[in-house]
């Protein structure tokens, strides 16, 4: 969205569908479904033999990062796409490009869907007996801290129209050129982390 025209309109309309999905959700959660499954589920945690199955799978991946796996794929599929007739962009992105708000607030709405983090926090919030107001207060704050990753530029496309595209195109440019290494050491890290926290459990 911050790539077409018009992203203030865009990524507005994506805002309020997901702020509409995602706090009518997390009151519905805390006043309807108190004890129920949905967010019981959230504090199980994986077994030491899940923690280091999912580490050695982190570590395939950076492994096969490493060894240029990614590229050939990428390649395969870059042939791939030259052998077909160019169909042009698909039609979500020829919707987004309209610049329709409308389009946005209904994809945020349906692709906003509470997470095990959200889950847990609401969890949490459901046991300090909060005030009505106070609670939907606590529930609105938690979810503009976590859509942050879309306000911050909506933000700075408001106040700075005309550097924020520039700096968006940079950005895009520099991951594009470090994407790897990074995903590479998280990979690590987190597989790492994972191997050894199995371990650990297996000890303990």
């Amino acid at each position: 969205m911050m790539l077409l025209e018009k992203p203030v309109r865009l990524m507005l309309g994506y805002l309020l569908g997901a702020l509409l999905t995602s706090i009518t959700l997390g009151i519905v959660i805390v006043y309807e479904l108190k004890g129920s499954g949905v967010v019981s589920t959230t504090k199980r945690t994986l077994g030491p033999a899940a923690t280091m199955t999912l580490g050695v799978i982190f570590l395939t991946f950076a492994l096969v990062l490493w060894r240029g796996g990614d590229r050939r794929l990428a390649e395969r599929r870059r042939a791939r796409r030259a052998a077909k007739p160019d169909k042009g962009p698909p039609r979500w992105q020829r919707e987004l490009s309209k610049g329709s708000p409308r389009v946005t607030f209904v994809v945020g709405a349906l692709l906003t869907l509470p997470g095990a983090s959200y889950l847990t926090g609401l969890s949490r919030l459901s046991k300090l007996h909060y005030s009505v107001p106070a609670t939907i207060g606590v529930i609105v704050l938690f979810n503009l801290i976590m859509l942050a990753l879309l306000e911050v530029p909506l933000i700075s496309f408001a106040v700075a129209p005309e550097w924020t595209p520039k700096a968006v195109e940079r950005a895009k440019a520099w991951i594009g050129r470090h994407a790897r290494r990074f995903a590479m050491t998280i990979l690590t890290v987190l597989g790492a982390l994972l191997v050894i926290k199995g371990l650990l459990q297996l000890l303990s």
